[in-house]
């Protein structure tokens, strides 16, 4: 008859071991593999909203809608050296109340990756908290190239809407692997994080991809 017997303490320090390695070398890569799943839902959202926004301005002789994003309506100090636009402010309402109507689902405003801010990417250091998300505090994870509804374009008056930014992530962090900026950051913390950063992107053809920050820069710098 043949005995048996079981692992010895030894053996099963080692196939912890093993297992151990295994996990640390696996999680990481699904971790990888989750995020640019939601990254590629995120792009999925705006492509809607591009759609609905197309919808929205087949209804209104072709005019981008006349509406704003969260941070100008509760950070409005960023456009004081636009006075005619910043007296505007208070009497428009929010890109994602307008478009209610052409979107199936209020979720495509709603980034997965949307875990709030503290300050405003384009306007550091002007603070703009939102907890747990942006979605949840004010209704959109995305924001608006507001100036385009300030200038009443239509979709035939960009010189080159391939490159024009129309709705992009609210942070650069959400798809980024490093923390979003907080108040108190000095400007040279500013500036390594941001370097770092990512954000979805809509352009002004309604075709939406994933950007660096110097991505998103130099879209900003495109001419309307």
């Amino acid at each position: 008859m043949r005995s048996s017997r079981g692992f010895s303490l030894i053996e099963l320090l080692v196939v912890i071991a093993i297992i151990t390695i295994l996990a640390g070398l696996l999680f990481p890569v699904f971790a990888q593999a989750k995020a640019e799943a939601k990254k590629i839902q995120c792009i999925s959202n705006l492509k809607q909203v591009g759609t609905s926004i197309a919808l929205y301005m087949g209804d209104s002789d072709d005019l981008f809608p006349v509406a704003l994003d969260a941070s100008d309506r509760w950070a409005p100090e960023i456009w004081e050296n636009e006075p005619e636009f910043a007296d505007r402010i208070p009497y428009m309402p929010m890109l994602h109340d307008v478009l209610q109507p052409y979107i199936k689902s209020q979720d495509v405003f709603h980034c997965p990756m949307d875990n709030g801010t503290y300050v405003l990417d384009n306007h550091f250091p002007s603070s703009f908290r939102a907890a747990p998300s942006l979605y949840r505090t004010y209704g959109s994870s995305y924001f608006f190239r507001t100036e385009i509804s300030f200038r009443a374009f239509s979709s035939t008056q960009f010189q080159l809407p391939a490159n024009v930014n129309v709705l992009f992530d609210a942070a650069g962090h959400w798809h980024a692997n490093t923390r979003g900026l907080k108040e108190g950051d000095n400007v040279l913390t500013y500036l390594q994080l941001k370097n770092k950063f990512r954000y979805n992107t809509l352009f002004g053809d309604f075709h939406a991809k994933n950007l660096t920050n110097e991505q998103l820069e130099k879209a900003w710098a495109t001419d309307l």
